[in-house]
């Protein structure tokens, strides 16, 4: 429990650090997000988490990276988030409920390792396995594979891609 505590305090006290992410200096930055990940790895080394800022409000999300064996790591941890203003505290990513952007192919791509992929360039396709009615599986087909099948990462950067699109849990 200490480590939870520990971890919101340094977050409450530095918490305008975060939501200043563009304003401050680089190498300031990278030392606050080192430390601010320290104390979250002092919890569980496992976890990771992400900053978005948006316009009136930032957002932090706690993730377990999609590992369903450390959601209750997760969902303790934000459990006992402290208020903090401007800031909306989430655990795991969360499904994207605007799928407009997609639809009128106005998403912006996700680099991951340098592979560059947009979800409205991906067709999906469902899969069903008659011995088990109840599993789900898509099949995805991606408009530059040529360009990416050889890279070993392709996978990882395929399943980052369905993950933000329909969010951890459901995605684990």
């Amino acid at each position: 429990m200490n480590q939870i505590i520990n971890f919101w305090n340094y977050f409450q006290q530095n918490n305008f650090v975060f939501v200043l992410l563009t304003e401050i200096p680089k190498d300031d930055l990278k030392i606050q997000l080192d430390k601010l990940l320290y104390n979250l790895h002092q919890y569980n080394k496992n976890l990771d988490l992400i900053i978005k800022n948006k316009k009136n409000v930032a957002e932090l999300i706690i993730t377990a990276n999609g590992n369903p064996y450390l959601f209750k790591e997760v969902e303790l941890l934000v459990h006992y988030a402290p208020v903090v203003e401007r800031w909306k505290i989430k655990a795991f990513f969360q499904p994207e409920t605007n799928l407009t952007k997609y639809e009128n192919g106005t998403d912006k791509p996700l680099e991951y390792y340098g592979i560059t992929l947009r979800i409205s360039e991906m067709y999906f396709i469902p899969l069903e396995n008659p011995n088990k009615p109840t599993d789900l599986g898509i099949k995805v087909l991606l408009k530059n594979f040529i360009v990416h099948k050889d890279n070993p990462r392709l996978r990882e950067a395929v399943y980052i891609h369905v993950e933000h699109l329909i969010g951890e849990k459901s995605f684990a």
